[in-house]
């Protein structure tokens, strides 16, 4: 991680197979935004959709959430998002690092229950991107002290 810095942008997917959670972030506060997240259609996200965003906020590194089960095996879902950093790492030469993810789907639910005065209905909106915020922000907390030039 030597060519990390604490000005480097990290930007991170919580990989889904409805949607993808997109966040944005960097060491110096080691806080995360969320972006909008990526939908899916016909079971294929657009590739085109992650080119503008990584073209737009030149990352430095990307984080993805790995989906453990609570007893910290493997779920189903992480052989995909292993795919995913792989691709990512692959189509633009930017390094992808993997994360643990458990619970912050649920984590996620509880800050937008907790947010969120209006009807429940209105609170059915895709949190996937709060939860890539979460995933991002743990990272960057536990890999601050790796980055050079602090």
């Amino acid at each position: 991680m030597n060519q990390l810095t604490k000005n480097s942008t990290i930007m991170a997917f919580d990989y889904g197979t409805v949607n993808i959670g997109v966040a944005v972030g960097q060491f110096t506060t080691c806080t995360a935004t969320p972006l909008p997240y990526i939908k899916y259609a016909n079971n294929k996200f657009k590739w085109e959709v992650i080119t503008k965003l990584i073209a737009d906020w030149k990352p430095q590194a990307v984080v993805i959430g790995l989906p453990y089960n609570m007893d910290g095996s493997l779920s189903e879902i992480a052989i995909l998002a292993k795919k995913f950093a792989n691709k990512i790492n692959g189509r633009f030469n930017i390094p992808a690092f993997l994360s643990d993810e458990r619970l912050t789907t649920h984590e996620a639910k509880l800050i937008r229950k907790n947010n969120d005065n209006t009807k429940k209905s209105k609170r059915q909106k895709p949190i996937d991107s709060v939860a890539a915020v979460l995933i991002l922000e743990s990272w960057l907390l536990a890999n601050k002290n790796k980055t050079e030039n602090i």
